[in-house]
């Protein structure tokens, strides 16, 4: 595998050998066209970038933050233009606090930082006083009082481009290319260190695994402060994908994005997925007649479905008629010709990746980190290189092991990983470096704070299975351990379940929080003749909370005694990564449980639980 590349030889690499028309492209408005950089337009746009940024004095090894709600071409125009020249980017969630900006761009010396719309500029100027390096905010839209992020541009300079170019080919793959800001669940977020080599590693294995093919069309919407993501905008370069940019909110619909650029391949987060999921269902569910029936057949089948499962006879012909009446529809919604879906950084439902998959939809779940820039596993999309429930095999060039301890199962412990993809180290954090890269009989492992275990599969393919977070476990007052993640996910397979969190720390027994699916709730209601008034309302309902306690009669005895769920509270608020009330948000920007805030602002119901 060839990693000695720097990030940005893709793009070079593209334009002279597979140029592109329609390589990175958005829409201005909602009703106007998709507009396109071509491979040679991007290039000269991130050279003129590039000696704008060399004018306005900055150097290999300086650092420059950005910000956007959603990505463009004008913010993988400013990326490459800063790898090009040895700059250290420090992407930032758009959702974070000014107090989280002021600690980033304090802690990493921030000196410019280029924002997108909304109130974004805002934010980072409320932080500009705490952060003494930072000397000018620009704006990738217009902005009354802040320079244009292109005012910088250069063109036709020849000798300046000289200068640059000088410094670009001294750039090593093992220089550091970014600070990703991990999201931080449980307090400050840490700069993960990545070189070249680190996120050019990644991108190499993937090339195996994934088949993209050059003009290959791809939708992107994750936010780029996420490796996940940006990792995956790399890749897309080096394989010559042609890459259209969105937002979440404008995927579905007649209209919606997905549809109009009709993707071959795109990433998502599972919580999306589950939302897709939820959305079909309900929607089935409203049906009336035969087209009822027919949908609930055909969702039956997608419950027996595996990978690499082999149909014949009436069995086969069963799954063409499901195929034809009722999963085609989803693959049409989908924008019709889409060949994968990657998804990351959460666990995904086997329900739901049984039933994407069963409808023709190719979703493929990978595990990893930030500071593994970001895959350590991954479920290939060849044949017999899937495996449901687990998160895929190690990729070639990184090793696994996994340390047992009496906490756990025979066979399960942390998971410990080493391999090209892994950090330098957390910036100006020696302490918290030496926790996360322990030295093992003289060799170094990144130890992933995760639980899992190595199971094979009936040809003795090797797989990894997460079955919790380390730092997650819950230990009762009886001394029990508990992992709340696999029972978490089985609560939220069902139609009923929103969101779920297992309590139960230093506790009697384990309890859950649950709040319910609006939608799946009052289609319940209303099939059984209950009143609908507001979701705060209906989960006081002694028949609604009779409804959860029949799921979790259902969902118990898949556990162990000590993990069942003995009390539960219906929670009526979704749980949200931004939240503007002033109070901390409850996910992640990566949409994770930060459980720590959950536990602090729902106690007084907790307590109520064990009282």
């Amino acid at each position: 595998m060839h990693t000695d590349k720097r990030l940005f030889d893709y793009l070079f690499e593209q334009e002279q050998d597979y140029p592109q028309v329609n390589a990175f492209g958005q829409q201005i408005s909602p009703d106007g066209p998709w507009e396109y950089y071509s491979s040679q337009q991007m290039l000269d746009k991130v050279k003129a970038i590039s000696c704008g940024l060399f004018q306005l004095g900055l150097r290999p090894g300086d650092r420059v933050g950005s910000v956007v709600y959603k990505t463009t071409p004008e913010w993988v125009a400013l990326d490459y233009a800063m790898l090009r020249l040895g700059i250290i980017g420090v992407p930032m969630y758009p959702t974070i606090s000014p107090r989280e900006y002021e600690y980033i761009m304090k802690e990493a010396g921030v000196q410019y930082c280029f924002v997108g719309d909304g109130d974004l500029f805002d934010k980072v100027n409320a932080a500009k006083a705490q952060a003494p390096a930072l000397r000018e905010i620009l704006t990738f839209y217009p902005h009354e009082t802040a320079r244009a992020w292109d005012s910088i541009a250069v063109y036709n300079d020849d000798e300046t481009e000289a200068q640059v170019k000088h410094i670009s080919d001294t750039i090593r793959p093992d220089d550091v290319a970014t600070y990703i800001y991990t999201s931080g669940t449980t307090g400050y977020p840490k700069g993960v260190i990545l070189t070249h080599r680190n996120i050019v590693y990644n991108v190499e294995s993937m090339r195996k695994l994934i088949p993209i093919e050059r003009g290959k069309r791809a939708l992107s919407f994750l936010p780029v402060s996420h490796i996940f993501e940006r990792a995956v905008l790399y890749a897309y370069t080096a394989y010559g994908a042609n890459i259209s940019f969105t937002t979440p909110d404008r995927l579905g619909g007649e209209t919606g994005d997905l549809r109009a650029t009709k993707p071959h391949f795109f990433t998502a987060v599972p919580r999306l997925l589950e939302k897709v999921y939820e959305k079909i269902y309900n929607k089935g569910s409203d049906a009336k007649g035969i087209k009822r029936a027919i949908f609930f057949w055909a969702m039956d089948m997608a419950d027996q479905w595996d990978f690499d499962q082999k149909l014949t006879g009436l069995k086969a012909f069963k799954w063409k008629i499901a195929d034809k009446l009722v999963f085609s529809k989803w693959r049409e919604a989908l924008g019709g010709e889409l060949l994968g879906i990657i998804t990351g950084a959460s666990a995904c439902p086997v329900r739901v990746m049984r039933a994407f998959n069963a409808a023709g939809v190719k979703v493929r779940e990978g595990y990893g980190m930030t500071e593994a820039a970001p895959a350590i596993s991954f479920n290939s999309f060849d044949p017999y290189g899937a495996m449901l429930g687990s998160v895929g095999q190690i990729l070639e060039g990184t090793e696994v092991k996994i340390e047992e301890s009496p906490d756990f199962r025979p066979g399960e412990g942390e998971i410990l990983a080493k391999g090209p993809g892994v950090m330098k180290g957390y910036y100006l954090q020696p302490e918290k470096t030496e926790e996360m890269l322990r030295t093992i009989n003289g060799e170094q492992w990144l130890c992933t704070g995760d639980v899992g275990t190595l199971v094979k599969d009936n040809e003795g393919r090797v797989f990894l299975k997460i079955t919790d977070r380390k730092k997650e476990l819950l230990k009762t007052s009886g001394g029990k351990y508990v992992a709340p993640a696999p029972i978490e996910s089985m609560l939220k397979e069902h139609r009923l379940v929103d969101q779920a969190m297992v309590v139960g720390d230093n506790l009697k027994f384990v309890s859950a929080l649950i709040v319910p699916s609006a939608e799946g709730l009052k289609d319940w209601c209303n099939k059984h003749q209950i009143q609908w008034t507001t979701l705060e309302e209906i989960i006081k309902e002694p028949k609604v909370v009779e409804r959860y306690q029949m799921l979790l009669d259902r969902v118990n005895p898949s556990f162990g005694h000590a993990e069942q769920i003995k009390k539960f509270a219906l929670l009526p608020n979704t749980w949200e990564a931004i939240r503007n009330d002033g109070t901390e948000a409850e996910l992640t920007p990566s949409l994770k449980i930060k459980r720590r805030v959950i536990l602090q602002k729902f106690q007084s119901i907790i307590d109520g639980l064990y009282h």
